[in-house]
């Protein structure tokens, strides 16, 4: 075998063992509004809270297919009053192959929300407008920053729980 088929067979190997991250399909898993005090909230002055909650989930389907699942929740009030309500599941089918077991949590915990996270604050704000409010761009997310926050309260947690377990033992 020459030098040049060696390289390139190596390099095939290398490209083999590369992570893949790839989008299969992006989708709206569900969605909802609810506007409970209509009409009387667009005669009110319009001074709302906004409340966000956010959170994701994955599951996997296959040797290489998973689904994450990106849930946003968004509560508008005026007052004491509920104005909306928009709830929206925002979903993804990725192939992820050769990726570390260890770097496994960070990719479907921060990589692919942060995929998802355009298409559901598109779905909210679509939402939001139909049920006749002013629209609502919601601010960027830093994935990553959350899903290293969720980490070190689980680790946080589970340190705890080890110590407890270690008192009653004694």
């Amino acid at each position: 075998m020459s030098e040049q088929e060696t390289g390139a067979a190596a390099q095939g190997a290398e490209q083999q063992e590369a992570p893949q991250i790839l989008i299969q399909r992006v989708y709206l898993k569900d969605m909802s509004f609810e506007s409970p005090n209509s009409p009387a909230s667009f005669s009110a002055e319009w001074k709302p809270e906004i409340g966000v909650e956010l959170n994701s989930k994955a599951r996997k389907l296959g040797d290489t297919a998973y689904e994450v699942v990106l849930n946003l929740t968004v509560t508008a009030k005026s007052g004491d009053n509920a104005a909306y309500l928009a709830e929206v599941q925002q979903a993804g089918l990725f192939h992820i192959a050769n990726v570390p077991e260890e770097a496994l949590g960070q990719v479907l915990g921060a990589f692919c929300p942060n995929i998802l996270f355009p298409y559901a604050r598109e779905a909210v704000d679509n939402l939001v407008s139909r049920g006749s409010f002013p629209t609502l761009m919601l601010a960027p997310v830093n994935f990553d920053a959350l899903y290293a926050q969720n980490m070190a309260q689980q680790a946080a947690a589970a340190a705890e729980n080890g110590a407890a377990a270690e008192d009653t033992t004694h």
